[in-house]
């Protein structure tokens, strides 16, 4: 892929550090999304942007995102990866600055377009590149590098989030981004192997198939976003995911007819990478769907501001920096079909002991089930992207890695809608229930919600039903969401055993031959 003329000790030197640049940028770009969630209020009250208009900071950034991903190995090949990494951090850099200096939604939703689109193809192009730029036996050691990046930055982001809105102010959440994206694209042309761009593909583009995959995965999105507060099957929604699945459809068909595909579906026969695929799939639920969930019952059942949740979080961070190089030497030596099930056997267990914690539940209960998931999450990760990527030839790599990555961000998508769904459907139904039995004179369901016995049996005088209604109902509330919550980890351990359940189909993975084992 080089055209240089130095030893190979200096090309894999410069090889290995523009590499880590490339981590750097994928890092920022998932960095972005959470510690702009962690901030969305105080980003609403300097806008003047309504409660209902705000989710489309985020939303705007997700469809973009998700709509580059699976487009990144056609950019591949008509870019090269040097000079699309260049193109995508320069982009994502300059609309980091546009979001920082916006001053209405409609502004900040435009930039924030642009960085999604240039963020999600950063994240395919970083796990192609530890195929395109080294030799097998240094495949380890780069997927650790990546997969590291991949999984810390949702983990740092809510006190990385936090810390900025309460020490500066909610424009450095943008800018943030401008230092490491200047470094990254002034270094990363003189780094990166290079490679002779096919701008002539251009002509090959079809413009129908991107506008059927944007009109796909973007109504998709939106349903997903609604879903919750509409109902799954609430006409808008029904709508929004009949397009989605319509336009799929025919996207497909297309593609597979194409002479010159936008995304390249035939790698979806090979049975590894499509195994692969629903393992990513699951890792996603259980990840983004955690580093979701965490959160929100930290601040509503236990009050915690932002910054006080980063730093609880920061357990599952500190487990994968020390699991990582473990992982990595592992994944080297044994198969990763047994990796992949020990990490989701892991995770499940993790995310199956956060759905038995009690409505007081804070730093000390949380820990273990967050070392668990911080362990497992290496494994999750590391060894299904071999299985996936490592049989394939160079020429199937860049699709193939967005699609990869692809269905762990569909798989948040799910996720994140349905614990949504959980916390909204289901936390009015326990709260009626744990009424019901406080009427009763239930004295466990006193336990449960926190009230002091001694005011529930014996009623003081003086004190109007009113008022004991409302110092109870806010207990009642939270008792109730505690519940929800435990239900939704629930459902996030069944995802972490589908994928555990997975990996046996995979069968005996056959090893890419490589051409340039020597570099």
């Amino acid at each position: 892929m080089s055209g240089r003329a130095e030893a190979p000790g200096e090309i894999r030197l410069a090889t290995w550090a523009g590499f880590a640049l490339m981590c750097l940028g994928m890092f920022m770009a998932i960095l972005d999304i959470q510690v702009v969630a962690t901030s969305l209020p105080t980003i609403q009250q300097a806008l003047s942007i309504s409660q209902n208009a705000m989710s489309w900071i985020q939303t705007a950034y997700l469809i973009a995102e998700i709509t580059a991903i699976p487009l990144t190995g056609w950019l591949t090949r008509v870019l090269t990866l040097r000079w699309l990494f260049v193109a995508a951090i320069s982009l994502f850099t300059l609309a980091s600055v546009g979001c920082a200096f916006s001053g209405n939604l409609v502004t900040l939703v435009g930039f924030r377009v642009l960085q999604g689109f240039a963020g999600g193809t950063l994240i395919p192009a970083v796990f192609s590149a530890v195929f395109l730029l080294f030799p097998i036996r240094l495949h380890p050691v780069a997927t650790t590098l990546a997969g590291v990046m991949a999984v810390l930055a949702p983990t740092v982001g809510p006190v990385v989030g936090g810390w900025i809105t309460e020490t500066w102010s909610w424009h450095w959440l943008f800018l943030i981004n401008v230092v490491p994206g200047v470094i990254a694209a002034a270094a990363t042309p003189f780094l990166l192997p290079r490679a002779k761009p096919r701008l002539a593909d251009l002509a090959t583009l079809d413009g129908v198939s991107l506008a059927l995959i944007a009109i796909s995965l973007a109504s998709l999105e939106i349903g997903l976003k609604e879903a919750p507060h509409d109902g799954w099957l609430s006409p808008r929604c029904v709508f929004l995911f009949l397009l989605s699945g319509a336009t799929a459809t025919v996207f497909a068909r297309r593609t597979l007819k194409a002479r010159h595909p936008l995304v390249e579906l035939g790698t979806l026969k090979n049975r590894w990478f499509a195994i692969g695929c629903a393992l990513s799939f699951c890792l996603g639920v259980g990840l983004f769907g955690s580093v979701y969930l965490m959160p929100v019952y930290l601040a509503y059942v236990r009050r915690h501001d932002a910054f006080e949740i980063g730093t609880i979080m920061l357990v599952t961070g500190v487990a994968q920096l020390v699991t990582a190089p473990i992982a990595g030497h592992l994944e080297s030596r044994f198969d990763p079909r047994w990796l992949s099930a020990l990490g989701f056997a892991l995770f499940a267990l993790g995310l199956g002991c956060s759905a038995l914690q009690s409505r007081v539940a804070d730093f000390g209960e949380m820990f273990w089930p967050q070392v668990l998931r911080g362990v497992a999450i290496m494994f999750c990760l590391l060894p299904p992207t071999r299985l996936a990527l490592g049989a394939l030839n160079e020429a199937e790599v860049p699709d193939a890695s967005g699609l990869f990555n692809l269905m762990r961000n569909l798989g948040g998508a799910i996720g994140i809608a349905s614990i949504d769904t959980i916390l909204y459907g289901r936390t009015g139904g326990h709260a009626e229930a744990l009424r019901e039995r406080l009427i009763a004179g239930d004295v466990t369901a006193a336990q449960a919600i926190g009230l002091d016995l001694k005011l529930f049996t014996h009623r003081p005088p003086g004190i109007s039903d009113a008022a004991i209604e409302a110092y109870v109902r806010p207990m009642v509330e939270k008792a109730a969401f505690a519940l929800s919550a435990n239900e939704a980890w629930a459902l996030l351990a069944f995802a972490a055993l589908i994928g555990l359940l997975l990996v046996p189909f995979a069968g005996p993975q056959p090893q890419r031959p490589s051409a340039d084992e020597g570099r």
